[in-house]
């Protein structure tokens, strides 16, 4: 991923959807809850929420597929 985005969530998303969307895998839940800290007690999004989606930290960048950057 090359910069921070905002995505805007669709009705249903969760967080381990939208970690696997941006980052192919759910294992960067962790990164996305702690850059959103007022979203913390959703689990299932209503459509409009904007999430902020830091870029992986760059030891990270790696693990994801050269499609997902």
């Amino acid at each position: 991923m090359d910069e921070n985005r905002i995505y805007t969530t669709v009705q249903g998303d969760m967080w381990d959807s939208i970690a696997y969307q941006f980052y192919g895998d759910v294992k960067y839940i962790g990164l996305l809850l702690q850059n959103n800290a007022d979203l913390l007690e959703i689990y299932v999004f209503s459509a409009g929420t904007k999430v902020y989606i830091p870029k992986l930290p760059e030891e990270d960048e790696e693990d994801v597929p050269e499609w997902r950057l």
